[in-house]
């Protein structure tokens, strides 16, 4: 039996300016209906394209799998190394049920698995921000096309978990789906047992970055001064 591959955890404040300005860890952002969500904080670093073939998170499900993007992805964040939330292993274990329970195997699309918050289709708080949804377009032979295919594997998922959230066959984008199945977890984020949460970082939501840039908001937010005719 071979040894389970390890996976280096990384907490996003400690890389770079652009990838943590890309990553947003911790960064608050705003679902459909005006709640609040915390970015995640801490990410898989996956080193090379043959890492993440090789890695499995499941017997049937790959690291890859989740980090298949176009050129919708930040350019950066297309590099290696890459990163994905922690979280990504909670979704990978409840689409293995998923998988058992549908006879079939599971193909997630290109942009269905993980989304940074500077991905093109990051909107309105997203589980594919936390790694935590993935949009499937074929079970198996079967192309996920037409209300009764996708509301039939839409039911099996409702039945493998309570707690899967699908979207209804419709052509209404971030409400409906027409051509793949969407399964998200919600928000969950994952702390690693080899992380030491012993610093506290405060994010930077609506503060300027430079005090300059306060005075300036103060500037644009007074009335203007006419002084009086001599």
């Amino acid at each position: 039996m071979s040894e389970p591959q390890s996976i280096k955890v990384v907490d996003a404040f400690d890389l770079d300016d652009e990838l943590r300005t890309l990553l947003k860890p911790c960064e608050m952002v705003l679902d459909a209906a005006k709640r609040r969500h915390r970015l995640p904080r801490y990410f898989y670093e996956i080193p090379s394209h043959e890492a993440a073939v090789s890695i499995r998170l499941t017997p049937h499900f790959g690291l890859n799998e989740f980090t298949l993007v176009d050129l919708k992805e930040a350019p950066r964040l297309q590099e290696f190394p890459r990163y994905v939330p922690c979280a990504v292993r909670v979704l990978a274990f409840y689409l293995e049920e998923f998988r058992k329970d549908a006879g079939a195997s599971v193909h997630i699309a290109v942009n269905g698995g993980y989304r940074s918050p500077s991905h093109k289709l990051s909107m309105n708080a997203t589980p594919h921000m936390w790694g935590t949804a993935a949009d499937i377009y074929r079970m198996g032979t079967t192309i996920l096309k037409g209300k009764e295919t996708i509301e039939r594997y839409n039911g099996i998922a409702e039945e493998s978990s309570d707690d899967f959230r699908v979207l209804p066959y419709g052509h209404v984008t971030g409400l409906n789906a027409d051509d793949h199945i969407h399964l998200d977890l919600g928000y969950i984020t994952v702390i690693p047992r080899e992380i030491s949460e012993d610093r506290m970082e405060q994010p930077q939501e609506a503060k300027p970055r430079f005090a300059f840039e306060d005075r300036r908001r103060v500037e644009r937010r007074s009335p203007p001064v006419h002084e009086a005719p001599e």
